[in-house]
């Protein structure tokens, strides 16, 4: 999805560079706001912890699967730190090769186990595969990979456009499903015999699960904790990442490409001169979910490049994902972390309001699809 909405801001600033207002004229001047999310019936919420119990173990094998070339990385890192967290399942970041893995827009890391070593310790299959977006979603090793998964039985969780791939392997065939804004057209056109779910930040369909935008890993990582080890072991984990509810219900409508964000896309874009490179120390013990946040929404500012610095060349997170850095020494315009307890992307979004200005912090939040708490 980061390329995906890259050419968002490509798109935008070609137009205005071409004086083409009509063009712009036809977004709305400004995205709707202010509905109340739907309510979620407790029989609603029941059933959909029901489908997403595990459906092999008392305590699941959870894959977060990669292809090695072009990854998510907030829908690659943020459920699995967030699953590792809670401790109610063994989860393994498993990449099509034995190859460290290009995480995009930012970041690179190491898998434990590649598909083939994955079959081998576990040859009845996961309980879970989490499918984040791919920079190829019809990856033929991924996809068949996952369908045959699938097949022996395990949920299939994709997280925004980790759709895609669902859909690519058969998955959304017959299912209500969810992904991105941006695909609210396309993708019920690619895959005709899926149904798109409107006001839901995650659905559950007979074994497969979809969110919508970005940032609604969190709190389908969250359900799944609860659906795993019950809601007091949720709600304890969504307290250590600060995050004060997960559930599903979403404002479909208040996310859309307007003028006030193609303008800024464009305007981010062309001002080539303001482009910076911001350096993010990284050691041992880094909290991989809020690195992954920080640098994810660096990177969707039009404005930065985001690489890494740490003492050595790789470091250890603290929930044990190795992360490669991209160099060593001392950083020239440093960049920090948000602070224990607080909400990642809220913290992030501040930071970036600051630097830049407001209409850039709405921008990334457009592009995370982020509901604030």
């Amino acid at each position: 999805m980061a390329m995906r909405l890259r050419a968002i801001g490509l798109a935008s600033a070609g137009l205005v560079a071409a004086g083409l207002g009509a063009l712009v004229l036809a977004l709305p001047a400004a995205r709707p706001a202010g509905d109340a999310a739907p309510a979620i019936t407790d029989a609603e919420r029941a059933a959909l912890l029901a489908q997403l119990k595990p459906p092999k173990r008392a305590r699941p094998v959870v894959a977060v699967l990669a292809a090695n070339g072009g990854t998510e990385t907030t829908d690659f890192v943020v459920p699995l730190g967030v699953l590792r967290e809670s401790g109610v399942a063994d989860v393994y970041a498993v990449a099509t090769h034995d190859a460290p893995i290009t995480l995009m827009p930012a970041l690179k890391v190491r898998p434990d186990l590649d598909a083939a070593q994955f079959d081998a310790r576990f040859p009845e299959g996961a309980d879970y595969v989490i499918v984040p977006a791919l920079h190829d979603s019809k990856d033929p090793e991924a996809v068949a990979w996952l369908r045959a998964q699938a097949k022996s039985g395990a949920t299939a969780v994709g997280i925004c456009d980790g759709g895609w791939v669902l859909g690519a392997a058969g998955l959304l065939d017959g299912r209500a499903a969810t992904s991105h804004w941006l695909w609210v057209s396309r993708m019920p056109s690619t895959f005709p015999g899926m149904t798109w779910v409107i006001d839901r930040r995650y659905v559950v369909d007979r074994g497969v699960a979809t969110t919508t935008g970005i940032s609604a890993s969190v709190p389908l990582s969250l359900t799944l904790v609860e659906a795993i080890a019950g809601r007091a072991r949720a709600e304890e984990t969504a307290a250590r990442f600060g995050v004060p509810s997960f559930g599903s219900a979403h404002v479909s409508r208040d996310f859309t490409l307007d003028r006030p964000a193609f303008y800024t896309a464009a305007r981010n874009l062309l001002a080539f001169w303001s482009h910076e490179r911001l350096d993010l120390p990284v050691a041992d013990g880094v909290d991989e979910v809020a690195l992954a946040f920080t640098a994810d929404a660096w990177e969707r500012t039009y404005r930065a490049s985001v690489r890494t610095l740490a003492a050595s060349p790789e470091v250890t997170s603290r929930r044990g994902l190795r992360v490669i850095a991209d160099a060593t020494g001392a950083p020239e315009r440093p960049i920090g972390l948000p602070r224990s307890g607080t909400s990642a992307v809220d913290a992030v979004l501040g930071d970036i309001a600051a630097r830049y200005d407001a209409r850039t912090a709405d921008f990334v939040a457009l592009q995370l699809e982020y509901d604030p708490p």
